[in-house]
Parts: C-alpha cells; structure tokens; sequence
C-alpha cells in the first residue's frame, strides 16, 4: 500500500492575512467535474462569515461532464486524467494563468468522521505547542484504521486536569492535557487513486478536504454553525454530511446514493435512455404528487430502436419514481444524523447542497423525514459568481476556495512523519519547495 495509508493527506499551509493569494479548487464529481480559479484578497471582517479573512474573487471556471468516476472514486485513471485535464485547461483559459497546484475535494471513500479524546501528562508544567502536536498526533493515529487515511483531524475543544472548554491551552499550566478532536477519515485507496490522476496531469495537490466540510464553509452562516447545523451534501454518486456544534465542525459521513440513482430509477421506470432520464429528471423531476399537473401525460422516447413509438407517461408516475428514491436518501440522512452530535441539538437545522438537492420539493420532503427545519444553501460571499456557479450545486468547488481561510484550525502532522509517496517521485519532491517555505 503506498504511504498515504494511516498518514495523513497532504495539507495547505493558511493563507497570510495581509496577502492576496492565488488558489484553484477541483471538484472531481461522478457527475461533473468543476475547477475554479481565484483571488483571494485580504478584506476586513464580515459579520455573517467571521471566519473569513479574504474575499475571494472569481477569475476562471469550468464545469464538464465527468468520466471515470463512480461513487466519488475514480475507477478508469485514463478518462478521469483527460476530463481532469479539460477542465482545468478551460478554466485557465478563462483565467489566463497556468495552475500549478490544486485544492481537491473528496467525495467518495466512506467518509467518516469520529469524536476522539486524547490526554497526556505534561512534562514542564505548562502547555507548550509541541505538547498540543504530539497529543493530537496521537489521537489521530488512534482513530485511523487500517486502510484510511486523515482528510481532517481538527480540535474541538481542549482539557486542563479534566476541565474541559479550555479554547487556547498553550502556556496554561496542568498535570495532564487533554484534546477532544474531529478525526475525518476516507479510504485511503479512493484518496490515492484521486490524487494519483491530478499528478499524472502534472499538477500538485496543495489540500485534499472533505466535501461535506468545504460545502458548510461556502454555505452556511456562522449563526447557523453556532447554534448547530447538518450540511448535507447531495452529489450524483455520493451524499456526504458535515455536522456543526457551538460554530465547530464536529462530524462527518457519508453514503453511496445520490442523483445519479433517481436518473437510474426513472431510465428502468420508465424504459429510456440515461441522457432522456436525466433530461425527464431535471425538466419534469418532483418529489412532490398530487395536484393538476399528475395528470398531465408526456411522451417519452423508448430507448433501443429509434423506430418505436414514444410511450405515453403520467407526471405523477415520474414524481412517485423521484420520490420513492428521494425518500430511501432522506431516511438515510436522518439514520447517519440520529448517530452523529446533530442528535443532541434540537435548535439545529439542515442545509442541503449539491446537485441533486435542486429537485422540486425536496425542501418539503426532507423538513417531514428529518423533522427539522431545512433550507437550501448557496455559496455565500463571492463577488461576481457567475450565474450557473450561484447554484447549490457549486457548493464544493466555492468552498474549496474558502477553505485556506480555514486551515489554520487543523492539525498537520509534523513533516517528518508524512511519508506521502505517490509512486511517481513522491510528494515530497514536488511540493517541498512550497513545504520549506511553510515549515
């Protein structure tokens, strides 16, 4: 197994706050594949988003329909690597810079993230940072198992002798010290194989994060992340959710159903072809019955003989197909949250992005089975989004542009640990000019 295993995936150093900064963000989708192009400007606070410390401006993007990508993981390297290619030829087109290195979201992999509690006695009395590493490097080690490896591993909240709610321990004096950390792991082969095909398109990969997370990071406000949220992230292939307490992400998992099943159902339903189920779906698709338009009848082309005549279909017979899968997802959503922290907040509320949270009605359904208030989210904070990038389903690549405002919370292995071999010359060769800069 190359060295990715029980490592952590590579990492970007946090953006200065008095610099612009140059960054590219690409979603590798089952559906699509995105990759996004930015400024990013230093700005002051902004009230809705504290966390953010630059707005990020626009200057290239592209969206293409994906190939070799099945359930968020890459399964054919060779059409993955030229839509990869594509997409971000077109987006520096627009741009008119080259990219050099890449922010990449994960989708795939059973996400999963787990609370973990690490404590350790400390040696000078008071903490110091390296206290703060080697704790949170052994929780991490702790919740990998065989075959993950470490999208995220962020602290929660720390401990002096047993008090917990400590925000900063550092020069805080204490027998033990003690972390409480979100430990997000994925498959470490799903992650291999994904940063296998942005390498052999000679690019390196600057962060992998998970999608659920860089999804809450462009769509959530910060009064939502505080009193509690659940951004579920609805993909063609995958629905992944990220879970938020007291303004921290907490939780993470995932699934291998989205949009690209309710396409699936409705070509078997109804006897088409993919493309006409896609296009009956994203004209005609509703999880919402009743009313006149049920009725209404539609042809629908019968897929294998040209020759054969068009069948007739009722709308309701396309929304009960919708619905039915629609429901399977929700329940399953609300299954993942009654396991995750998203239990124990009842003010807490859903936001759905992704693609496949755009069908008609979905709003109403999810508020009914996962009986919480829900909404859509939208990227927020961007000046001069183009209109298709406005939508929910951008939510992953405009997070991924955010998400350097927001490194500096996460844990980094120390650098001598990461042995991220990637069987082409190794992680370390091509990124340790930009590593020596950051450590």
């Amino acid at each position: 197994m190359t060295g990715l295993d029980r490592n952590q995936t590579p990492k970007t150093r946090p953006v200065d706050h008095k610099r612009t900064a140059l960054v590219a963000s690409l979603d590798v989708g089952t559906s699509k594949i995105a990759c996004m192009i930015a400024r990013l400007k230093p700005s002051p606070a902004n009230d809705a988003l504290r966390g953010r410390t630059h707005a990020v401006e626009l200057i290239g993007y592209s969206q293409i329909q994906s190939r070799g990508v099945k359930a968020g993981s890459v399964v054919d390297l060779a059409e993955c690597e030229q839509a990869v290619r594509q997409a971000v030829a077109l987006a520096e087109g627009m741009a008119k810079v080259r990219v050099e290195s890449v922010l990449l979201s994960v989708s795939g992999g059973r996400l999963q993230g787990q609370l973990v509690e690490a404590a350790a006695d400390i040696r000078g009395g008071a903490v110091t940072a390296d206290d703060v590493t080697r704790v949170t490097s052994t929780g991490m080690r702790h919740a990998t198992g065989e075959g993950r490896t470490v999208l995220h591993a962020l602290p929660v909240g720390y401990a002096l002798d047993g008090v917990k709610g400590i925000r900063d321990p550092r020069g805080m004096v204490a027998r033990q010290f003690g972390v409480d950390m979100n430990v997000v792991t994925a498959d470490a082969t799903v992650a291999r194989n994904l940063m296998l095909v942005v390498e052999r398109c000679h690019l390196n990969v600057e962060a992998m994060a998970a999608s659920p997370y860089v999804a809450g990071l462009s769509v959530l406000t910060d009064d939502e992340a505080d009193l509690g949220a659940a951004v579920v992230e609805m993909g063609a292939g995958s629905t992944t959710i990220a879970t938020y307490s007291a303004g921290r992400f907490v939780h993470a998992s995932g699934f291998a159903l989205g949009g690209q099943h309710v396409t699936m159902d409705l070509a078997r339903g109804v006897s088409a072809c993919i493309a006409d189920a896609e296009r009956i779906k994203t004209l005609y698709g509703t999880v919402l019955t009743g009313g006149s338009d049920a009725r209404e009848l539609m042809s629908v082309p019968t897929a294998g003989e040209e020759h054969d005549a068009p069948q007739i279909v009722s709308r309701a017979t396309i929304a009960n197909i919708v619905r039915h899968r629609a429901e399977e997802i929700f329940e399953m959503v609300r299954d993942r949250l009654a396991d995750s922290p998203f239990a124990a907040e009842p003010r807490a509320r859903v936001v759905l992005s992704g693609g496949a949270s755009q069908l008609t009605g979905t709003v109403e359904l999810a508020t009914r089975i996962l009986n919480r208030p829900v909404r859509i989210g939208r990227p927020l904070g961007f000046g001069r989004l183009p209109n298709e990038a406005k939508s929910a389903s951008f939510a992953v690549p405009t997070g991924l542009l955010v998400y350097p405002q927001y490194a500096h919370l996460e844990h980094v292995e120390p650098r001598h640990t990461r042995q991220l071999r990637t069987g082409t010359d190794g992680y370390f060769g091509k990124v340790g000019r930009w590593l020596r800069e950051g450590f």
